[in-house]
């Protein structure tokens, strides 16, 4: 019996709606217009965004997924506010799948992997350069997904793709708590420097380096904020 099912395409384009709501979230997050721990407001949003509340409640929960949001009972939706000991678990995650992409990718560095890779260092130097942060960040991302890419293992670039979430709001803190941003841009031309060395080793303690300055930086500046809102509480 053949199915005379109609595709849902009212449903397919709520869906579509939700994916539009929660991009918009994201960026909104990335660019702290919500600050860590802020409450989202429903309603708000779907008055300023023009739909109504249903796709905003289905973004909020896919960005909690993502781990972008938190969930409260009979609160609502909460920015997340990553703590120091769950960075220290996002860059833990995140060094041993580089550093297994990167140990596969200097066995298989091939001349269109080596261009690309150089080509996107440059785009994420000159996005340094200008005053778009989202930008930056989107780039450095983009550096890290083509090198998972050229690895050769789509498992480990579908689990780099389910971190990149996380990283976005990592990476925003490297920006505010990193001495000179720009050299994050620039800092990607030494993972470039151990891949062209064909050498395993370098590759190695290049990727340890650049994810471990990042994890520093990161996590201290979580953890003087920390200290200076305690210094708040105690002095009212």
């Amino acid at each position: 019996m053949v199915s005379s099912t109609v595709p849902p395409k009212a449903f397919i384009q709520q869906q579509n709606l939700a994916e539009q709501v929660a991009d918009y979230l994201t960026q909104a997050i990335v660019k702290q217009h919500f600050l860590p721990g802020e409450r989202l407001s429903e309603v708000q949003l779907s008055r300023d965004l023009g739909v109504s509340r249903a796709p905003v409640r289905e973004a909020a929960r896919l960005l909690e997924s993502r781990g972008l949001l938190i969930s409260k009972p009979r609160r609502g939706f909460f920015v997340r506010a990553l703590n120091a000991v769950e960075l220290e678990d996002v860059f833990d995650f995140r060094l041993c799948l580089e550093r297994h992409a990167i140990h596969r990718l200097v066995g298989r560095y091939t001349p269109d992997a080596q261009r690309a890779l150089k080509q996107q260092v440059e785009v994420l130097c000159e996005a340094a350069a200008g005053n778009d942060g989202t930008r930056r960040i989107e780039e450095d991302l983009q550096f890290h997904r083509l090198m998972l890419h050229y690895a050769g293992n789509e498992r480990l670039l579908r689990a780099f793709d389910d971190l990149s979430h996380e990283l976005r709001l990592c990476i925003t803190l490297i920006t505010k708590t990193h001495e000179a941003p720009d050299t994050i841009a620039t800092s990607h031309f030494k993972l470039l420097d151990a891949l062209d060395s064909g050498s395993p080793a370098a590759c190695r303690e290049a990727i340890d380096y650049h994810i471990g300055v990042a994890r520093k930086f990161v996590v201290k500046g979580v953890g003087e904020a920390g200290e200076h809102a305690d210094e708040d509480v105690l002095s009212r």
